[in-house]
This record gives C-alpha cells, structure tokens and sequence, in this order.
C-alpha cells in the first residue's frame, strides 16, 4: 500500500504560480509512477503529469508542457509539480496518484489517490 497527501493549492491570479506537493508514504521502496490529475467541475479527470522515481523520466499533457514541471525528491518520497503561468482554465482539484507497473495517463491505471488540493485561478 502507497499512501499519498497532497498540498500546496492555493488562489492566484492568472499568470501567477504556485507549487504543489506530493508525499508517499508506505510501500514506496524501489520503483513507482507518481502522477498529478486534475478535475474541474462537471468535467472528467484530466491527467496531468508523471515522474517514474526510479529514473526521473517525465511526462506531461501538452496542455501544460512549458508551463509546469515536475520533479521529486527522493530523500523526502515526495514530488512536486511547479506550476507556472496559470491560467483560468487550470482551475481545478488536483490530485496526486501512484502506481508500481507504469506511468499512464488515464485514471484506472493508477491504483493510489490523495485527497485532492484546490487551485484556483483567477482572470
């Protein structure tokens, strides 16, 4: 078992940044896919970004390729995703997700989920 809390969200106004955390706890040894998604209301979680721990490979949506990047910290078992030029349409609940086998970009791949953090961009 993998047990992830994210912080961080927070309220900005568009072009404004804000950095969200991740911290695993549990089975982490060796190995795991840590994934960011989004959710805004009445629309389908949209995955976000990804980091394999075990080589630093990372993954985004082209929505917010150059915008917003990824990273983690080993010493810590906890990623971070740096958001930078936030725009409206990333307002959203954002979780953070783990899985062992790979890093995918739909929601049934992953089998571990925080509770969310709020971001809040404002126009």
């Amino acid at each position: 078992q993998v047990q992830v809390v994210e912080s961080g969200g927070g309220s900005v106004q568009a072009g404004g940044s804000l950095r969200l955390s991740c911290a695993a706890s549990g089975s982490t040894y060796g190995s795991i896919c840590m994934g960011w998604f989004r959710q805004a209301p009445g629309k389908e979680r949209e995955w976000v970004a990804a980091v394999w721990t075990g080589g630093g490979s990372t993954y985004y949506a082209d929505s917010v390729k150059n915008r917003f990047t990824i990273s983690q910290d080993n010493a810590k078992n906890t990623v971070y995703l740096q958001m930078n030029s936030l725009k409206p349409e990333d307002t959203a609940m954002y979780y953070c997700a783990a899985d062992r086998r790979d890093c995918g970009s739909w929601p049934s791949e992953y089998d571990y989920w925080g509770q969310g953090t709020q971001v809040t961009v404002s126009s």
